[in-house]
C-alpha cells in the first residue's frame, strides 16, 4: 500500500545523486508555509528526529531537508498490531531568487522543524509615499 507522505527510493536518488546505504522508506514531512513581512517561514513535522540528525542543505535554488530516524522496533519482537512507520524524513523545495539563500536558519522544537527564509529587501513589502503636485 503506498501512501501520499511514502518517497520512493528512486525520486530521493534524482534529487540525492547516489544511491542511500540506509534501506527503509522515506516519508515527506507535512509542512505549513507562511508568507510574513520579511520572510517565509517553512514548519515541518518531524517526530522521532533527534536534531542531530537533520541535514538542511541548500544548492542550486534548491532547499533539501532531511531527517534520519533512529529504529524503534527491536528485531525478534511478535508485534500484535504495528500501525507506525519507521524512516527517514525527506523533501525539496525550489526556493525563489526572492529569497536571501545566506540568511537561512533553521530550529527544531518538539518534532518541528522551523525553516526561517529571509526575503530580500527588493521582495519585501513596501509602502509608496505619494507626492502632491
Amino acid at each position: 500500500m503506498t501512501n501520499a507522505n511514502t518517497i520512493d527510493r528512486e525520486s530521493v536518488q534524482e534529487r540525492q545523486g547516489p544511491e542511500p546505504t540506509r534501506s527503509g522508506q522515506y516519508y515527506r514531512p507535512l509542512v505549513d508555509i507562511l508568507d510574513r513581512k520579511d520572510e517565509l517561514l517553512i514548519l515541518a513535522d518531524m517526530p522521532g528526529v533527534s536534531p542531530e540528525r537533520i541535514d538542511v542543505n541548500f544548492e542550486d535554488g534548491a532547499l533539501a531537508i532531511h531527517g534520519r530516524v533512529a529504529p524503534r522496533q527491536q528485531e525478534g519482537t511478535n508485534y500484535l498490531l504495528r500501525e507506525y512507520g519507521i524512516g527517514d524524513f525527506y523533501r525539496v523545495f525550489e526556493v525563489s531568487e526572492q529569497i536571501d539563500a545566506g540568511r537561512i536558519t533553521a530550529e527544531y522544537a518538539n518534532g518541528v522543524l522551523t525553516l526561517h527564509l529571509p526575503k530580500t529587501e527588493s521582495a519585501r513589502p513596501r509602502k509608496i509615499s505619494v507626492q502632491a503636485k
